[in-house]
């Protein structure tokens, strides 16, 4: 480190008045940073790629059955898994004061993220 002020420098060659560094304050300062608001708004972006992975999961199984891939076994098992993750996100939704719109983001002219069917 050379001492030199580089930005004074600058702004010296620049005809401006002296350059002084902008006061930085913390960012709860700046913000209105609340601890519930944070963590509810966390929640609901995890819920929603879950939800989205979890429709993409079910939609891969019934096109499975569909195409008679899967024993009877397997279909049974499918359909217990898939019900009890969508009765799992529903408790998490639940928990978190979320309803299931919370979970759709708008993505602007190409529409909602998840299918509301």
């Amino acid at each position: 480190m050379t001492g030199r002020d580089e930005a004074a420098d600058l702004a010296a060659a620049l005809g401006e008045p002296r350059w002084t560094a902008p006061r930085v304050r913390p960012l709860d300062r700046r913000l209105a940073v609340d601890q519930d608001s944070v963590e509810r708004g966390l929640a609901s972006l995890v819920l929603t790629v879950i939800e989205l992975l979890r429709q993409l999961m079910e939609r891969q199984a019934l096109r499975r059955v569909d195409l008679g891939d899967l024993t009877e076994e397997q279909v049974e098992r499918v359909g217990a898994t898939l019900m009890a993750l969508e009765e799992q996100m529903t408790q998490l939704r639940e928990y978190f004061g979320l309803a299931p719109e919370d979970l759709n983001l708008d993505l602007g002219p190409l529409g909602p993220l998840l299918p509301t069917d």
